[in-house]
Order: C-alpha cells, then structure tokens, then sequence
C-alpha cells in the first residue's frame, strides 16, 4: 500500500480527493483550534524551528503551531490525520540526535506551553505534569524533601516531554536509572488523534507495559500530553570530591576500582583536558591546567555510609594514580564543580567555531580503548575531539570540533563522529545511551540490529501508527510502509514525494 490506509468503506480516489481538499485547508483548520496568533507560516518565523540542538540538520516546516492545551493537541493531531499530514512533535528543541526536525510540507506542534504542574502528591512521591515543564522545574517543585533525579546536562530548559521521548538520562544515571524509571503514567494523544491513558499513579498497573513502550520512543507512537513521574526522598547526605588525572585512560581504571569495590556513587563523570579548558572559561573553578582528565564523584545518601565510603573513594582514586583529589569546601563551591560539569556542551562554542555532539556506550571495562581509537581517529582525520562522559555507565559524549567555513570539514566531523558510533558497537556497547536515534543515527541501527528485530520495531510502530504520519523519517534505517515485514525495504511514499529534506 502506497499511501495511507484509507477510511472503511471509501474509494480510494475519493480517500484521496478528500484528504487533498482537507490538506489545502488545513491551516485555517489549525488556525480555528488554537488561535491565528499560535499558528505560524511566516518562512523566517519557521526557521526559529528548523532543527533541534544537532544543528547539522535543518528542514522548514509548512506551519509550526504551539496548542495551549491537550484537547488542542489532539484536535490538531486529528486534524493532520484527516489531512493525511505528517507531524513531528517539539518539546524545547534541545535534543541532540535530530529527532525534532521537521518535515518539509508537515506540521510541528511546538509543546512549549503546555508548562503546568497539575499536580505534586509527596506522600504518594508523584507529580503530575504537561510535557512542556522544563526537567529541573520538576525538582524545584517537590524540594527540597524530594527530588526528581533523571538530570540531563539540559534540564534548566529541556522539558519533560523530550526526556520522555528520548528516555533521557544524565549525570546522576549510574545510580538511580533514567527517565523510563520514573514515568509510571502517560495521557498520550495517538496519531489519529485519539486519547489514551497508558500506565497510572499505581506501582504495577495490569496489562501491557505500554507506557514503558511509549518513553524512548522518539515520538514514532504519538505524543503525550500529561506525564505523571516518581519523585523521591532527599538523600541525608551528599559528599562530593575531583579526583585529577595525567589522562581519561588513568581515570578510566580509578572508575573501574571503584565500581569493582561495591561503591555505587550518585554519580561520577569525567572530563578530558580540551573539555576542562573549554568549561574553565565559563564556571572559572580553577582546576589544574596541567590535568588530562578530571574524575568528579559525588556519593549520597545516610551520613555514617557516605563518611566510610567517601575516604574508601578517595583511597582508590590515589592507587589509581591521582595527581590530586579536591574537596569542595562548601555548597556553592560544589555547584562551581557541576557548572563545570555541565557546562561542557555550551562550553565547547568558546574554543571551537563549531562542533558535532556524539552520544554513544560502551562497557566500562572497555574506556582504556575506546579513548585510544578516539585519539587515533582525533589524529586521522586532524580534528580535536573532547571527551566528556557518565563514566559509571559507559556512556560517551564526545564532541568533534571543526570550522564550519571550511570546505569539508563539517564532513569530515561528521564522519569522525560515526566511526565512534561504531566503535563503540564494535566493543559491545551501544549507538546511544540517552540521545537517541533521531535522524542522526539511524544508518547505524543495522549495524546494532539484525533484520528481525528491525522488523519486530516496525509492527510495534505500525500498531501505533499505520499511517506512517508521526515523526516520519526517524529511528528507523530506512522507512518502510506497515505490514511489509518480513522483507526488503522500499522508499517510503512521504520521501518519494519529497517531504523529508534528509532521511
């Protein structure tokens, strides 16, 4: 079937009559729903859209529309259906894989304002919310008895919608898991524009685990609209320290020594030397210039168990090789260090015109040579890449720096972040640890996966989503239509009539 699955009963020369006229009045439908002043078709209003935070990949919509509501949402979602329209959908645009690019001639709905906490139940550790409501905004709400600790680097802007889409993680991720850990309920529009609820407020909800399907699923299966997440308790204490380094390799061993006693920190990440100089401009915390790498530990939890493991920490950071172990001497001093931290993605804009960000896993035990290949393709392809990673997980960012005002060089960026990608397969881990597929990385999901379980992915998607409209192009290596499993792939129709600007 080469178009989308037609309403019973029609023809499909009047299916496809009908789903023209809608198509043509589509906007002043939208425009109907959610207000002339919330639908935006002005070209240079667009382009405030045409990527997310990998800005390698740019595509102008027709119209962007910003509902204030989920009924809005649905009726726009239903609206497309009708039209046979793609839609992506956009949370704060501060995803790194691509994964809210537009569709050339499709719609996005920009979810930015749906930005309520419904609903904070701490004796139940439950916050009900709008997939609009920024990451830390979550915490803020519920501090400080509680927290919410999926924190991504992003999470002063990007919303909880995204992390549900991506199943985002961040720096404390070792410790506590991420989002999908915490999501227990989803109100979700499905992509012809009905309402379902999938999980609840309740531990183990009977049925299917589908709202464990829907987080991480890059918004292919719909789009939610109310999120309902765990919090949990404050730890009693929190005791953090910088162990530095002569290079990642040797703190690469210190993390496998502490892993390997028993010690779950809350959280321990590592920068390299071109990440360190790159954050020190802007958090200023005055860590050694000499360093080839920083080892940032923070344990948390009952007082007496982090004073015994903090000194156990520090004891295997110096027979790993510590150049020198720093302790922050008060809270502020503390946050200095997180700046510096997370900080590391903005940060890079300040030695290097441009750069690419990778997202990619590997088993711990294999960081030694994972960072010799990355120095190796650093020299072959004469650019510098700085490494900065959840260390406890594996899980890489390395960020690839180039000059985008030289011929080929963003290219060659490009292609130096894929063979890490692949490295990182090679070594058995993982084309993502929280990013996501996106657009990005979809080449790479043969290389992870064989054809049945690609196929096993798309009857999951088509249940969703038989008419191929919601975020079209992404996850997948290659489009393919619904029920064409098993077999080879064929061009998706919405890429023979030009709707994507890159698959």
């Amino acid at each position: 079937m080469d178009g989308p699955v037609s309403a019973p009963g029609a023809a499909p020369a009047e299916e496809a009559n009908r789903r023209a006229a809608d198509g043509s009045d589509l906007v002043a439908r939208l425009r109907r729903i959610c207000g002339d002043e919330h639908v935006l078709t002005d070209h240079f209003q667009l382009r405030t859209y045409e990527s997310d935070g990998l800005l390698q990949y740019r595509s102008v919509p027709r119209a962007a529309v910003l509902p204030g509501s989920a009924e809005e949402v649905a009726a726009v979602v239903r609206a497309c259906h009708r039209a046979g329209v793609p839609w992506v959908a956009r949370g704060s645009g501060s995803g790194l894989s691509g994964g809210a690019l537009p569709v050339q001639e499709g719609v996005l709905i920009v979810l930015t304002r749906l930005r309520r906490i419904l609903e904070v139940d701490l004796p139940n550790q439950r916050v009900v919310c709008e997939p609009g409501v920024t990451n830390l905004a979550i915490t803020a709400a519920v501090a400080p008895s509680h927290f919410f600790p999926p924190d991504p680097s992003s999470q002063i802007v990007c919303s909880i919608g995204g992390n549900v889409a991506e199943n985002s993680g961040g720096a404390h991720c070792f410790k506590y898991g991420f989002t999908t850990h915490y999501v227990c309920g989803l109100e979700v529009v499905l992509p012809d524009g009905t309402v379902v609820q999938l999980g609840g407020k309740e531990l183990d909800v009977p049925g299917y685990d589908l709202h464990g399907v829907f987080v991480g699923s890059e918004g292919t299966l719909g789009v939610a609209t109310r999120i309902t997440v765990r919090v949990i308790p404050s730890p009693e204490s929190v005791r953090t320290l910088v162990a530095f380094f002569d290079s990642p390799a040797h703190a690469g061993h210190a993390v496998s020594a502490i892993v390997a006693a028993g010690v779950v920190p809350g959280a321990i990440e590592m920068m390299d030397r071109l990440s360190i100089d790159a954050s020190e401009q802007m958090a200023h915390a005055g860590w050694p210039k000499d360093a080839g790498a920083a080892l940032l530990v923070e344990l948390d939890g009952p007082e007496s168990e982090c004073e015994a493991r903090f000194d156990e920490v520090r004891r295997l950071c110096d027979e790993a090789g510590a150049a020198g172990v720093v302790v922050p001497r008060d809270a502020a001093q503390r946050d200095v260090f997180w700046k510096m931290r997370k900080a590391a993605f903005p940060a890079m804009g300040r030695i290097s015109p441009h750069y690419y960000v990778q997202d990619g896993v590997i088993p711990r035990t294999r960081l030694p040579e994972v960072l010799e290949q990355i120095d190796a393709l650093s020299r072959e392809y004469d650019l510098r890449v700085g490494n900065v990673f959840h260390a406890g997980d594996g899980n890489l960012h390395p960020l690839v720096c180039y000059d985008g005002e030289k011929p080929g060089d963003a290219q060659r960026a490009e292609e130096l972040a894929g063979e890490i990608v692949l490295a990182c397969v090679q070594l058995g881990g993982s084309i993502t640890g929280e990013h996501g597929i996106g657009v990005d990385k979809k080449r790479y999901m043969p290389k992870m996966f064989a054809e049945p379980d690609l196929a096993a992915f798309q009857k999951l998607r088509c249940a969703f989503d038989p008419d191929g409209l919601a975020n079209p192009g992404k996850v997948m290596p290659t489009p393919r239509l619904c029920g064409e499993v098993p077999g080879p792939y064929r061009q998706h129709p919405l890429e023979r009539a030009g709707l994507a600007e890159r698959f």
